[in-house]
């Protein structure tokens, strides 16, 4: 466990982003197989702009977020567990955000849960999973400052450890971009 806090403080100390800037923050929140989501995240942009072509663009930005995952069952074990990540996402979307700008994205990302047991059919042999996602979604208002979203989630241990139970979770998202 000490490693794994090691790799992501030195990965985060590394990253080519400003800590003070923050670009963007978010809520999110969903539901997947007997679990509930509820997340806040902030967001550096990476400021690039790669492929553009017809008014498109792939970026690119750090979402680093802290949330609770609750289990809904009905056995004794109902457990919240505290989730935090840092997850690398890219995004294809349009380059003009003065009318309203969809997108799609993409990102991989290292979670650390508080413990293993969210439910007693959701136990991981790890506290450390990886969590990947593809989302669509609507920046809109002035210079597309609002962004509303929709991500299908997946969490796995990658089968570091038995049991890897995995999970699907489907999310709601909002941002509020500062540039």
């Amino acid at each position: 466990m000490q490693k794994v806090r090691s790799i992501i403080l030195i990965s985060l100390a590394s990253a080519s982003f400003n800590a003070i800037a923050v670009d963007s923050v978010s809520l999110e929140g969903g539901h997947g197989e007997r679990v509930d989501v509820a997340r806040v995240g902030l967001q550096w942009d990476w400021n690039k702009q790669w492929f553009p072509a017809y008014g498109w663009h792939l970026g690119g930005y750090w979402d680093v977020s802290a949330g609770i995952l609750h289990g809904r069952s009905g056995s004794p074990v109902n457990n919240d567990v505290a989730d935090i990540s840092v997850t690398p996402t890219l995004r294809y979307q349009q380059t003009d955000l003065t009318t309203l700008a969809p997108y799609f994205e993409v990102g991989m990302g290292a979670h650390l849960w508080s413990r293993n047991t969210i439910t007693a059919d959701k136990r991981s042999g790890t506290a450390f999973v990886f969590g990947d996602h593809v989302g669509i979604g609507l920046r809109f208002g002035e210079r597309g400052i609002y962004d509303l979203g929709y991500r299908f989630q997946h969490l796995s241990n990658a089968s570091i450890r038995a049991p890897n139970p995995g999970m699907n979770l489907h999310l709601v998202r909002f941002q509020i971009h500062f540039n």
